[in-house]
């Protein structure tokens, strides 16, 4: 088939390799314009674009999917498109032009977790199974038929980013062997069953932490939203970043108050403490928490102060 690969970010990059390895013709890759980088805020193509260049694919650099970018899809008569985290919403007429539409790899079970930040609202809400879904793209949000699913058990204490990494590599085969299916008239798609949740967006606010909450809850925040929006509270009225953290079976001290006991340096919660293991404070890089706690001349430090 002539396929047309939609993606951004480094988590459609094992996707779109796959499929360039493969049996069917990739006549363009669109992925979201080069974006400022950096400190010096250097323009830098996504690393979609990076890995088409990489394998001399023609790209068509977008933000939206608008008339200009439709027209120039439709022209390539692609037989399907696929898309892998691209960032912008395909919408009719374009969710038509190829002959099969639009194939999507979704990195949940659909219909659990229907959005733009699957991965990261699973982990907040202490889901310990999650998986990557293939399914036809549709108008309304994430709920085509789904044509397969690989279940993914999420390893203790991993952080959004490295499932998401791990989601990458274990959805780029799966998606892979739809397309042939598709080409082949063998593939076939199942409604969605079951109650659908939803996956916003991360903000800035959904980072903040709140230590009169109990230790898992607040684990599991911090877990799905690293390394974005990222975990923070404040310190001496300083943001003050938590880049990992764990449970602890110490006793309870009061929230947000930090001790150390024996190497650990623990925070209160509304539960156990929680046993800080990576931190940033303001102005300062990533740091082992105990380098940072023996460092302060503060006595009784309170993190949320």
């Amino acid at each position: 088939m002539r396929l047309v690969f939609a993606g951004t970010p480094a988590v459609a990059v094992p996707s779109l390799r796959v499929l360039a390895e493969g049996p069917h013709e990739i006549a363009a890759v669109v992925t979201r314009s080069d974006a400022p980088l950096g400190r010096k805020r250097v323009l830098t193509p996504s690393p979609v674009a990076q890995q088409a260049e990489e394998l001399g694919l023609p790209t068509i650099k977008t933000d939206r999917l608008d008339a200009d970018a439709t027209a120039r899809i439709t022209a390539l008569e692609p037989d399907l498109g696929v898309i892998v985290a691209y960032g912008g919403l395909v919408r009719e007429p374009l969710l038509s032009a190829p002959a099969h539409g639009w194939i999507n790899l979704h990195f949940s079970l659909l219909p659990r977790w229907r959005g733009a930040a699957p991965v990261q609202r699973a982990l907040i809400a202490g889901d310990r199974e999650t998986g990557a879904s293939v399914f036809q793209l549709v108008a309304e949000l994430d709920a085509g038929d789904v044509f397969a699913e690989e279940r993914y058990e999420v390893p203790w204490n991993a952080t959004a980013g490295e499932v998401l990494d791990d989601l990458a590599v274990v959805g780029a085969p799966l998606l892979a062997r739809v397309v042939d299916g598709i080409a082949e008239g063998t593939a076939l798609a199942v409604r969605q069953q079951g109650e659908p949740t939803l996956a916003p967006k991360l903000t800035l606010d959904d980072g903040a932490l709140d230590f009169s909450q109990d230790a898992e809850t607040l684990r599991a925040r911090i877990a799905g939203v690293t390394p974005e929006p990222g975990a923070h509270t404040t310190f001496e009225g300083a943001r003050f970043k938590v880049l990992r953290a764990a449970a602890s079976t110490a006793d309870p001290i009061p929230p947000g108050r930090v001790v150390a006991s024996g190497r650990e340096i623990l925070v209160g919660t509304a539960s156990a403490p929680l046993r800080l293991e990576t931190v940033q404070p303001a102005g300062k890089g990533a740091m082992p928490a105990g380098d940072w706690f023996r460092g302060l001349r503060v006595e009784n430090p309170v993190l949320g102060s």
